[in-house]
């Protein structure tokens, strides 16, 4: 694999990494009360991507793509826990405005521990199919004819997975210095209820897709 092709393949991830998705608007709504467990969930999603381009080389991933039934199960299965992280935030954040939290206080409980961000961020990325098919559609373009797939698609991997750290930890940071900026409660629940809804959203329209394929 050339130098070239190994750029143009981290300029197709920077792309894709900005375009809004379910692990974007995960991070921003960890970080939120924690911009270090929004960090962990970042390295979650990462590390996570990295499994998905192991799979890609040993032949697992092709699974998905020869089987539309597993396909709908997983797809679903990834929409249903989006569904869940959307609903459990959204409880979550009407239980701190009843209890008179407003996020910016020292002693205030914070909903996610850097081990449950990093968990959530990697289980977001295992149950999304739609990586696996971009690594099963996009990472056998650059492995070069007779050379070493499964180490070829880790490199891919790796590069995936600092674009997508680095930029989902900027996202992490930003979303937690503009709310301390802010330091409006009222705000605060705003912001954090709609990121909730939106999870929730998204992950009622996987289920759907994947219900009616």
């Amino acid at each position: 694999m050339t130098l070239a092709s190994l750029i143009a393949f981290a300029g197709l991830c920077l792309i894709l990494s900005v375009t809004p998705g379910p692990d974007t608007f995960l991070v921003l709504r960890i970080a939120l009360n924690r911009p270090s467990a929004g960090i962990a969930a970042a390295a979650g999603s990462a590390g996570a991507a990295i499994v998905w381009a192991a799979l890609v080389g040993i032949g697992l991933a092709a699974l998905l793509e020869q089987s539309a039934e597993l396909f709908r199960w997983l797809k679903i299965a990834g929409g249903l826990y989006l569904l869940y992280l959307g609903i459990s935030s959204f409880i979550k954040s009407r239980k701190a405005a009843k209890a008179g939290i407003d996020g910016t206080g020292p002693d205030t409980p914070l909903p996610y521990s850097r081990l449950a961000g990093l968990g959530a961020g990697a289980l977001s990325t295992l149950l999304n199919p739609k990586v696996g098919l971009f690594y099963l559609a996009v990472v056998p373009q650059f492995i070069p004819h007779g050379g070493d797939t499964m180490g070829t698609a880790l490199i891919l991997g790796v590069v995936v997975a600092v674009i997508a750290f680095a930029y989902l930890s900027m996202v992490a940071v930003v979303a937690f210095k503009a709310m301390r900026w802010l330091k409006r409660p009222k705000v605060s629940t705003v912001v954090e209820r709609t990121s909730s809804g939106i999870i929730a959203a998204l992950g009622l329209g996987v289920v759907a897709s994947g219900a009616s394929s």
